[in-house]
C-alpha cells in the first residue's frame, strides 16, 4: 500500500506556491505587461518623456523591408538549430546508452557544454573559425576555401549556427538519454527475437517511445533558438555582416538599445512573444496528435 503525504494546515499550499508565483509575476508578467505599454508610446533615448501614439509602433516595423529579413533569417536559423541540435544529440545519446567502456566519460564530457554560457559559446567558436586569428582558418584557405564570415553573410550564418547547436547538443543529450533509459529492455529484446535488425527496432519501438521526450525538447529548442542565441549572435557576429545574421531577437536589441527607439523595440518584442506562443500552441495543436504516450 502506497505512502502519501498530508498536510493539515491548509495555508502550507499556499505559502509553498508564493516564491513561485512571485518570481513568475516579477520576471515575467510584470516585464511583459511593461512591454506591451511602452510599445503604445513614443519615448525619448532615456525614457523620461512619453507619448501615447497607438498602433504606430507596430505599424512601422512591419512597413520596413528589414523587418521581414529578419523574420525570414530567424526561420532559416531556428531551423537548422532546432534540427541538427535534435539529431545530433539523439545520434549521441542512442551510442552512450550502449554498454560500452568509456560510456560514463562519454557522457561527462557531452553534458560540459551545457554549462557554457552562449556568449562564451560564441566567442569560443569565434576563435576557433576566425578570419585571420582563428585555428581552422589557415586549414581552410590552405584547401582553397575562403573562408570569411566577418565579410560573407552564408560564412557568419553557418558559423553561428554551429555555435548555438553546440551549446544546445548537451541540453537535448541529457534528455534523450534519459528517454532512452528509461525504454524497458523486454520491449526491445523483444523485437530483436522477432526478427527486427537495430534500425528497423530504433524506428517501429524506439523513436516512437521516444515522442513525448522529442515533442517536449522541440518546443523546448524552439523558444532557445528565438531568445536564448541572442548572446551568440552578439558575441560573433552583432548581426552582420549587412544584417544576414540579424535575427527578430537580435533586431529588438539593436533598434532599443542601438538605436534608440524604444517603443518601437517594445513592438517588436511583443509581436516575437506572440509570434513564439502562437508556434508553441500549434506545437500542442497539432504535433502533439502523434506523441504516444
Amino acid at each position: 500500500m502506497e505512502k502519501s503525504a498530508v498536510f493539515k494546515g491548509k495555508l502550507l499550499p499556499y505559502l509553498l506556491l508564493v516564491p513561485q508565483l512571485i518570481i513568475t509575476l516579477v520576471f515575467f508578467y510584470w516585464p511583459a505587461s511593461q512591454a506591451v505599454w511602452q510599445s503604445f508610446l513614443r519615448e525619448d533615448a532615456f525614457g523620461l518623456n512619453s507619448e501615447f501614439i497607438g498602433l504606430e509602433n507596430y505599424q512601422t516595423p512591419l512597413a520596413q523591408p528589414e523587418y521581414y529579413k529578419a523574420m525570414a533569417t530567424t526561420v532559416v536559423f531556428s531551423s537548422l538549430v532546432a534540427a541538427l541540435s535534435l539529431s545530433i544529440a539523439l545520434l549521441f545519446a542512442t551510442q552512450a546508452d550502449k554498454n560500452l567502456k568509456a560510456a560514463p566519460t562519454f557522457k561527462v564530457m557531452m553534458i560540459w557544454p551545457y554549462a557554457v554560457a552562449p556568449a562564451v559559446a560564441g566567442v569560443l567558436w569565434l576563435f576557433i573559425f576566425h578570419p585571420t586569428l582563428g585555428t581552422m582558418a589557415r586549414p581552410l584557405r590552405l584547401m582553397g576555401f575562403n573562408w570569411n564570415p566577418m565579410l560573407n553573410g552564408n560564412h557568419a550564418m553557418a558559423l553561428v549556427v554551429m555555435a548555438a547547436v553546440w551549446k544546445q547538443i548537451a541540453y537535448n543529450f541529457l534528455f534523450f538519454l534519459a528517454g532512452l533509459q528509461a525504454i524497458p529492455r523486454s520491449v526491445l529484446e523483444a523485437g530483436a527475437i522477432d526478427g527486427a535488425g537495430p534500425y528497423r527496432r530504433f524506428w517501429t519501438i524506439t523513436f516512437p517511445l521516444l515522442s513525448p521526450t522529442t515533442f517536449f525538447l522541440l518546443v523546448v529548442n524552439v523558444v532557445y533558438v528565438f531568445f536564448d542565441t541572442f548572446g551568440i549572435i552578439d558575441a560573433v557576429t552583432g548581426g552582420g555582416p549587412a544584417g544576414a545574421t540579424t535575427t527578430m531577437v537580435y533586431k529588438v536589441y539593436a533598434d532599443g538599445r542601438l538605436g534608440g527607439d524604444l517603443g518601437g523595440s517594445a513592438a517588436q518584442s511583443v509581436i516575437l512573444m506572440v509570434i513564439v506562443i502562437a508556434l508553441t500552441a500549434i506545437q500542442f495543436r497539432y504535433v502533439e496528435r502523434k506523441v504516444q504516450y
